[in-house]
């Protein structure tokens, strides 16, 4: 008998307590690394705010700034710690996954322990992916839209940055996840679930829910920034037809 096949079920809590630990840790420290990096932290995040940014100048967007307002006294400290948090998991996220596939790896086969690495790194991939393309493009986008537009020139806008904040994760959420789109087309394939048929036969039906998607992501009039927003996703769905007709056809 191996020593994990040794373990009794209080011995496998005791592992994973410490896995856990060792977890927390790593984020708690990469957030305080970031948290004393304040001034680099928030130039990367409100970057995206003004014109200066790299997209907009690649784009050949016109001046702009928007100017975000604190309306509560412990506001900015609670979005630093917020911000610094997050940056310290997303840094230590490497870490995290090493850790927790350490601790269920010795209960899979050692074709299971293969495989799991490769999704493992190709989700973690893809989800990263989506966040550089949030940060690069979709979110400075909805930021120059929502940030400029006005129903009427007597109307001033006022950005919390709680607002800003919130908009950004929430985004970067999302985006992550949809950059999973090919991974798991991959699993339902490998599954018998989802064949490159089906994707080709519906294709049409997948651009209109992608353009719809898009639409409700950067609610914008600017079918430019639509087609922008829409195309990496579609690119998405492409991909997951090659990978899916390389299982199941």
């Amino acid at each position: 008998m191996s020593h994990e096949e040794t373990l009794t079920f209080w011995d496998h809590l005791d592992v994973l307590r410490g896995s856990l630990i060792r977890m927390i840790v790593a984020a708690v420290v990469m957030g305080i690394a970031t948290f004393f990096m304040k001034d680099k932290l928030f130039d990367i995040v409100l970057a995206p705010k003004d014109s200066s940014f790299c997209t907009y100048r690649l784009l050949g967007i016109e001046d702009f700034s928007i100017q975000l307002v604190n309306t509560d006294l412990t506001e900015q400290f609670m979005i630093h710690m917020k911000v610094a948090l997050m940056a310290g998991l997303l840094i230590a996220s490497p870490y995290i996954l090493y850790t927790l596939f350490r601790f269920i790896s010795p209960a899979l086969y050692e074709n299971e322990r293969k495989y799991s690495i490769r999704i493992t790194v190709a989700a973690y991939v893809m989800f990263l992916i989506g966040v550089v393309v949030n940060y690069l493009l979709i979110f400075p986008l909805t930021v120059r839209f929502l940030g400029t537009y006005r129903v009427s020139e007597e109307v001033q806008t006022l950005l919390t940055l709680t607002s800003y904040i919130d908009t950004l994760t929430m985004m970067t959420l999302i985006f992550g996840i949809i950059f999973e789109i090919p991974v798991v087309s991959w699993l339902l394939a490998k599954a018998g679930m989802l064949k490159a048929s089906w994707m080709t036969r519906y294709r049409r039906h997948a651009i209109v829910a992608i353009l719809i998607v898009a639409a409700i992501i950067t609610p914008t009039a600017d079918i430019l920034t639509l087609v922008i927003v829409s195309l990496p996703i579609w690119l998405l769905y492409e991909t997951s037809i090659v990978l899916v007709r390389a299982v199941a056809p």
